[in-house]
């Protein structure tokens, strides 16, 4: 197995952290609305290979809850936190599942709570995967810092649209045609 590729979609989980109302409102729009596409995207392809999701939101009293579009797309409710790092949290350690080593993380703050969490999941013995296009911080800068440090962490940096092709693995099926769609 290439220790750098995403094996299959039967080994792998997902992570949308903190993609919530009021922090988004302090983003820059056309970022925004790129990263979001993207966590989309991750997340219908989830559902179509029954790949587990987990969701976490930030102090949702401060912070709001998960965009609506996106919550639209989450099978299980999302986990509420105040650490910044998810792996802190005993419920997300809790829905973490044990045989699934890959964890694909999206989301934000890319240097804060990506960052963390990424890093703690990795000690922990997970192979990591943060999707560029669908984690964003405020300042661009900082997204750019936190990307150099997990790739100097060990952290594989890939894309939306590579993750949902390497779940899928061949050109053929409903799955195959409905994921190509989203990625149009």
């Amino acid at each position: 197995m290439n220790p750098t590729a995403i094996s299959e979609h039967g080994t792998s989980q997902l992570v949308l952290i903190d993609v919530q109302e009021k922090l988004c409102g302090v983003m820059e729009p056309a970022a925004l609305a790129e990263t979001v596409k993207h966590c989309g995207i991750l997340l219908q392809a989830a559902s179509l290979l029954e790949i587990p999701v987990i969701c976490t939101e930030q102090y949702p009293k401060g912070l709001g809850h998960t965009l609506p579009e996106l919550a639209a797309r989450l099978v299980q409710p999302a986990i509420e936190k105040t650490c910044f790092s998810c792996h802190d949290s005993a419920p997300f350690r809790a829905r973490l599942h044990g045989d699934r080593n890959q964890v694909i993380l999206a989301g934000m703050e890319a240097h804060i709570c990506v960052l963390q969490t990424a890093l703690q999941l990795s000690h922990a013995g997970k192979q990591v995967f943060v999707v560029e296009d669908a984690v964003m911080s405020r300042k661009p800068e900082h997204k750019a810092n936190a990307l150099a440090r997990l790739r100097q962490a060990g952290v594989i940096v890939t894309n939306a649209e590579s993750v949902v092709f390497e779940w899928l693995r061949v050109a053929e099926g409903d799955a195959f045609k409905q994921i190509s769609r989203l990625v149009r």
